[in-house]
């Protein structure tokens, strides 16, 4: 049987429990027709503590952040994923959530990445590690080496979010998630990071949210076994990355695009 394909999706921030009930609900719905095909993890940070600005919205804080996804799970029944950002949150935060992410901009903090494999070999949850815009997917293989000591390599995600290309620019390398899968470790494709302008706009970020499903189309083809996507009913005026923030009433429809290549593939 084919496996599933993987899908993280969500608030860029958690900018309060209501809106984030109603994202839940409304992908827990709209993707329905789509229940056999696919694995769902809602997405919500509780601090975004790399803004470009000091005074952007960060985030309703560990603990009450935590509250919230923890009711969108009993709620809805869904996993969750989440950031963290000091190797001391990674027990709390995994006792919480099923997958535990580290910020593309601390993949080579060797205390972070250890401290979240050992959380959550603890828990039972997954370690997803967001490739730096200045790492290599070969650099990747240090990641993994790095946790295997405290956790499965299946218990690895690795995400591709683009690598720095000049100034406030990404592009995707497709072959980086050949590269990433010959470490063991699954392999996500950033679809709305990836389009990102980062420090485009002077204090905020950029991005060209027009390209997010041709680069999607494009990871799934190059092997990507998942996508992860930041959404917003009104992608302008979300709190953080406003400028790639998917439409919430798009996301169905990318979601079967995508499955169809992937049946192909």
């Amino acid at each position: 049987m084919k496996e599933k394909l993987e899908f993280f999706i969500g608030l860029c921030v958690l900018e309060s429990e209501a809106l984030a009930m109603d994202v839940a609900g409304r992908l827990v719905e709209d993707l329905k027709p789509f229940e056999n095909q696919i694995e769902l993890t809602f997405k919500g940070s509780f601090d975004k503590a790399n803004r470009s600005s000091f005074d952007s919205y960060r985030g309703p804080g560990l603990e009450a952040g935590l509250k919230i996804l923890e009711k969108v799970k009993k709620t809805y029944g869904l996993p969750t994923v989440t950031d963290f950002h000091l190797p001391d949150q990674a027990e709390t935060v995994a006792s919480v959530v099923d997958v535990l992410q580290v910020p593309a901009f601390l993949c080579r903090q060797t205390d972070m990445v250890c401290a979240g494999a050992k959380a959550v070999a603890k828990h039972g949850g997954r370690l997803k590690v967001k490739k730096g815009q200045f790492l290599s997917p070969e650099e990747t293989k240090n990641i993994v080496d790095k946790v295997a000591p405290f956790l499965s390599v299946d218990k690895v995600l690795l995400t591709e979010r683009g690598s720095s290309f000049g100034y406030n620019n990404l592009v995707v390398d497709m072959a980086s998630f050949q590269i990433m899968k010959s470490f063991g470790a699954k392999t996500i494709h950033d679809a709305t990071h990836c389009v990102q302008r980062p420090g485009g706009l002077g204090k905020a970020t950029g991005g060209k949210r027009d390209q997010i499903l041709v680069l999607a189309r494009a990871a799934i083809a190059a092997g990507a076994q998942g996508i992860f996507m930041e959404t917003h009913p009104t992608p302008d005026k979300a709190l953080s990355d406003a400028a790639t923030a998917l439409p919430l009433d798009q996301v169905a429809g990318i979601v079967q695009s995508l499955l169809k290549i992937y049946e192909v593939v």
